[in-house]
């Protein structure tokens, strides 16, 4: 099959006319380590401590470490497992929250460094009788160091999707 010069471009120019919407795009799956910059330890980013022993809790200490967020990441769009802690809860369900490692985490913990921590945004709620759940949460990752009352939060990303994970 032969196309003329003239029926390629066209044909080139009808294609690149299409909506992109029509088109998934492919989320980089991503774990909680990978939010910590090339070679710095998990081990570096949390001190040593102290224990409260009235509130019978440890105080992590974090350096600048805990701070240090992956370049590579920033603007990338991801696919990355974890759990929820509600900040905005209507009657249709979660619309923010803060995405943690594991379970409690800044409820019945210190909570985790600022490279471990990411704040989620969405426009379809997620339903408030299934908080507990483990979760996928895919979308565009974007640095956003903020310090709240909660915790000191390093990663912010608006969500796409959000699924219950699944354990195999």
């Amino acid at each position: 099959m032969h196309l003329s010069r003239r029926k390629l471009i066209t044909t080139a120019a009808a294609v690149a006319a299409l909506p992109r919407s029509g088109f998934a795009r492919a989320a980089r799956e991503i774990q909680w380590q990978d939010l910590i910059p090339p070679g710095v330890p998990y081990s570096k980013i949390i001190g040593e401590g102290e224990i409260d022993a009235i509130a019978d809790t440890w105080l992590p200490e974090f350096d600048e470490n805990a701070t240090k967020l992956n370049k590579k990441l920033d603007g990338a769009y991801i696919k990355m497992p974890g759990y929820m802690l509600p900040i905005d809860l209507t009657t249709k369900g979660v619309t923010s929250f803060l995405m943690v490692p594991y379970a409690g985490a800044c409820v019945h913990t210190p909570p985790p460094p600022a490279n471990q921590l990411v704040y989620v945004e969405t426009k379809k709620p997620w339903p408030s009788d299934r908080l507990w759940d483990a979760v996928w949460v895919t979308g565009q990752l974007r640095h956003e160091l903020q310090s709240t009352t909660l915790a000191d939060i390093g990663y912010s990303m608006t969500a796409d999707l959000i699924e219950t994970y699944e354990w195999e």
